[in-house]
C-alpha cells in the first residue's frame, strides 16, 4: 500500500505553504530476471530524494512493486533479508540460448494496479532502477503508471539511465530520463514539472547535511539502510561507482550515529545494513569513532555488509570491534586468492594482507558463517583453474568462498575487453549484460561449471 506518512521535518520553503503541496510519488520497479533475492536491497537514493523533496514542502509517497514488508509470510531470515514473490514469465528472446527460468520478482501485477488505481494521483512521478538488465521491470513499472495517469509526468532515474542514456530515452515511455546524482537537481525538476517554486534545501556533496532518507514511507521497516559515504577512492577495472559517484565524500561519525540512534528510538531497529562501497578506508578517522560511540552506549545492535569491505583495513583493533559492536554477515572484496592473475583487476590487497586479515577475523572470534570473500565469476577469459584455486585458498583461510557473477558495465575500464570476449554484442542491448548467463564467455551458459564451483564452495 502507498505511505504518507507526517513530515519529519519543517518545510524549508515557506513562501509556498498557502497552496496545497504538489503530489510526488516514488516507484520502485519490479525486477525481471533469472535470478534475485532481497540482500537487504532498498532504493536508498530515492529514499532521500524523497526525504529532499519533503523537507523543500512537497508531499511525498513511496511505493514498492517488489512488495516488501509485505511479503512477511515468505521465509526471511532473521536479520530482514529472504526472497521476493516471484511469477514465471516468458524468457526474452535475445537470451533464448539460456536455459534458465525467467521470472518477474515482486508483487503480483493485480496487485500493484489496484493499489494505485486506488491512491491519490500524483502530480509527478519518479521511478528509480538499478541493474541496467533489469530494465524490463522498468518498463512494465513504467506502463503501468502511464496507464492508470496518462497525463502525470514521469521522469526515470538511477543507475540503469546514468549507464545507458539513449537506451532509456528510446525505449524506457518515460517522460524524462534523468542521469547522473540528483540531490541538487531533484527540487528544480519538481519545480518545472509541478509549476512550484521550492528552495532546495541541500547541497552536493553536503552529506550531513541531507535529511535522513525517508525510511518511514515503507510503514514500518524491519532495517535501516545506512550511508557512511559515498563513492569510492579505488578505480577497480570492473566496477562503475568512479562514474556514478565521481567524488569520494565521508560523513562525519557523529552525524552518522546520531541517524541510527533516529531509527532505533523510533522504530525499535537493531539490525542497520552499511551501503558503502568503501566503509573502512581510514577507519581510525570514520569507521571506529562510530564503532566506539556505539559500544559507550551498549545498543545492541546487529551489522551487515552486504556491498563488502576492504581486507587491508581488517586490523586486530578493527576486527575486534567488528565484534563486539554485532557484526553478523561480513563480505570482503577479494575477487580473486591468485594474486598473479589478478590482471590489474584493483589494487586493493596483497595476498599477505589477506592473510592478515582472515586471521585477525578469527582471532576476534569471527567463523565462516558469518564471514564471507566475494570470488569473482564470469570474468572475461577466465581461468576457471584459478577460480577453483581461490575457493580452496579462502577456505583454508577460515573464511566461507562466496560467488559473485561478474556484471560488465560500460565506463569500466574491463569494458572493451568484455565486449570482445562476449558471445553477444553487448553493445546492442543492456539484456546481454546479465550476470546470470556468463555473458563473458564464447561458450552458451551452462549448468555444468556453476554447479561445480558451487559445490567447491559448500564442500
Amino acid at each position: 500500500m502507498l505511505c504518507t506518512p507526517m513530515p519529519q521535518d519543517e518545510p524549508h520553503n515557506a513562501k509556498t505553504m498557502n497552496a496545497a503541496p504538489p503530489r510526488i510519488l516514488g516507484l520502485n520497479p519490479w525486477i525481471h530476471d533469472f535470478a534475485a533475492y532481497d540482500v537487504w536491497a532498498r532504493p536508498l537514493g530515492l529514499y532521500y530524494l524523497l526525504a529532499i523533496l519533503r523537507k523543500a514542502g512537497f508531499s511525498v509517497s513511496y511505493y514498492d512493486c517488489l512488495g516488501r514488508p509485505d511479503t512477511s509470510h515468505l521465509k526471511k531470515n532473521r536479520y530482514g533479508a529472504g526472497p521476493y514473490l516471484k511469477q514465471a514469465l516468458p524468457a526474452p528472446k535475445i537470451l533464448g540460448d539460456v536455459k534458465r527460468r525467467f521470472s518477474r520478482y515482486g508483487l503480483e501485477p493485480e496487485r500493484v494496479r489496484k493499489d494505485l488505481s486506488g491512491a491519490e494521483k500524483p502530480d509527478l512521478i519518479l521511478v528509480t532502477s538499478l541493474m541496467a538488465y533489469w530494465y524490463p521491470g522498468v518498463f512494465e513499472t513504467i506502463a503501468l503508471a502511464k496507464e492508470i495517469w496518462p497525463d502525470v509526468p514521469l521522469v526515470l532515474g538511477g543507475t540503469y539511465p546514468t549507464l545507458w542514456p539513449d537506451h532509456a530515452r528510446n525505449f524506457s515511455g518515460a517522460d524524462e530520463v534523468f542521469t547522473g546524482l540528483a540531490d541538487e537537481r531533484i527540487v528544480d525538476l519538481a519545480n518545472r514539472h509541478t509549476g512550484w517554486s521550492a528552495d532546495n534545501p541541500v547541497k552536493s556533496g553536503a552529506l550531513d547535511d541531507f535529511p535522513y532518507p525517508a525510511l518511514d514511507l515503507e510503514g514500518a521497516p524491519v532495517f535501516a539502510p545506512v550511508l557512511t559515504s559515498r563513492g569510492c577512492p579505488f578505480r577497480c577495472h570492473y566496477c562503475a561507482s568512479g562514474f556514478l559517484n565521481p567524488e569520494f565524500l565521508r560523513r562525519d561519525p557523529d552525524a552518522v550515529f546520531d541517524e541510527m540512534l533516529y531509527w532505533r528510538e523510533r522504530y525499535g531497529l537493531r539490525d542497520y545494513v552499511f551501503y558503502d562501497d568503501a566503509m573502512l578506508v581510514q577507519p581510525e578517522k570514520y569507521f571506529l569513532p562510530l564503532m566506539d560511540k556505539i559500544l559507550s552506549r551498549g545498543l545492541n545492535c546487529r551489522f551487515h555488509t552486504p556491498n563488502a569491505v576492504h581486507i587491508r583495513n581488517l586490523t586486530p583493533r578493527t576486527a575486534k570491534t567488528m565484534f563486539q559492536a554485532g557484526f553478523q554477515t561480513i563480505r570482503l572484496g577479494l575477487e580473486t586468492a591468485v594474486f598473479s592473475k589478478r590482471n590489474g583487476m584493483d589494487a586493493k590487497i596483497t595476498r599477505q594482507e589477506f592473510l592478515d586479515g582472515a586471521r585477525n577475523m578469527k582471532e576476534a572470534g569471527f567463523d565462516a558463517s558469518v564471514v564471507g570473500a566475494y570470488l569473482l565469476i564470469g570474468l572475461p577469459n577466465q581461468d576457471y583453474e584459478a577460480v577453483k584455486e581461490s575457493i580452496s585458498i579462502v577456505k583454508e583461510a577460515g573464511i566461507r568462498p562466496v560467488l559473485t557473477h561478474y556484471t560488465p558495465i560500460p565506463h569500466t575500464a574491463l569494458w572493451e575487453e568484455a565486449k570482445a570476449s562476449s558471445r553477444y554484442n553487448l553493445e546492442a542491448d543492456p539484456l546481454y549484460t546479465n550476470r546470470a548467463v556468463f555473458p563473458c564467455q564464447k561458450a552458451p551458459f551452462s549448468w555444468k561449471l556453476l554447479s561445480e564451483l558451487k559445490n567447491l564452495c559448500a564442500g
